[in-house]
């Protein structure tokens, strides 16, 4: 991409189009988009998280198309992809494999388990035993599983995205904290509007949609992608200002528990993620801004609250971001 010009201090919009202009990112919306119908915001922003190079947890009910939407993102970048369903009885040798005996070798051979692959749907991982849920919190920060004291790294790229319901539904535990901060972003699809499923139903008749989604990349492509991502310009105002608003997030009142360092650093990632699919190769508050609920939300924890209340989150994100100061840019 060619050197753009920085930005001056008259770019200070806090609107960021949701619409990408790189034709990667253009291209992969309309191929999901094919078995994926009206959710091109959700999707936009998880591709993004995936070309920032990190995990995605998606909070939905069952049955809103989770499944199809990762199978759609494998076949457009020919990327293998596993599915596990997280239920109490599932193991961590589920997850990362495990060393069995080979009676006709005479020896120990490792079998590798589902997260072996580019993208691993880990579906209701809010069903499942915190040490299972250990294993894929390794799996997902390492990028490789250890197992009888051998390291086996994992095929790069490697992206989780996992789904759990509800707290509300039954059999669901609250994740860990520290679980829940390994992942990029939360998202969630919801359900489809009314135009969109009748068209669903329609396309449902003709065959499935997923079968119509055609290959554009390669993983190769997408490692290719994450390195540019990496090379987007960053002001030092504009470094300030990711660490102001999470410093705010450490002194709102409301607030027990702020944004880690490794959240300034996700916040970071989606931004420059952000400012590449505008096609722009330096970093404005507005990319900022605009990815900043995402990242945040899911890792804030309020005084009193005895569960997740998203709209409550959201609504004190937002008032951070109102009132923390734009910075001028270098």
């Amino acid at each position: 991409m060619s050197k753009a010009p920085k930005p001056s201090v008259h770019t200070m919009s806090r609107m960021v189009s949701a619409r990408p202009v790189h034709p990667f990112l253009q291209e992969m919306l309309t191929q999901i988009g094919k078995a994926v119908n009206g959710k091109n915001d959700v999707i936009y922003k998880l591709l993004l998280a995936m070309i920032a190079g990190g995990h995605i947890l998606l909070e939905d009910m069952p049955g809103v198309g989770k499944t199809t939407l990762a199978l759609a993102i494998s076949r457009t970048l020919a990327l293998s992809c596993k599915r596990i369903q997280f239920t109490p009885d599932v193991l961590p040798t589920d997850v990362v494999g495990f060393n069995m005996y080979h009676k006709e070798q005479d020896r120990f051979v490792f079998k590798e388990g589902a997260a072996f692959c580019n993208l691993l749907l880990a579906d209701e991982i809010n069903r499942t035993s915190s040490k299972t849920q250990s294993a894929l919190l390794e799996l997902m920060e390492e990028g490789a599983v250890t197992i009888d004291g051998k390291t086996h790294p994992l095929p790069s790229p490697h992206i989780v995205i996992a789904t759990q319901n509800p707290i509300s539904c039954v059999g669901t535990q609250k994740l860990p904290e520290s679980q829940l901060d390994r992942f990029l972003v939360r998202l969630s699809l919801g359900y489809p509007g009314t135009e969109h499923e009748v068209a669903l139903l329609k396309a449902r008749q003709s065959g499935n949609p997923l079968d119509t989604v055609q290959c554009i990349a390669d993983a190769a492509t997408l490692l290719h992608v994450r390195r540019e991502v990496e090379k987007i310009y960053v002001s030092e105002t504009l470094y300030e200002y990711i660490v102001a608003l999470t410093n705010a997030t450490r002194s709102h009142s409301a607030i027990r528990l702020g944004i880690s360092p490794r959240g300034s650093l996700a916040l970071m990632q989606m931004a420059k993620a952000s400012a590449f699919a505008q096609g722009r190769d330096y970093l404005l508050p507005d990319d900022v801004a605009f990815v900043c609920p995402d990242v945040f939300c899911h890792r804030l924890l309020l005084h009193g609250s005895t569960s997740d209340n998203a709209a409550q989150t959201r609504q004190i994100v937002d008032e951070i971001l109102s009132s923390t100061p734009l910075p001028w840019t270098d």
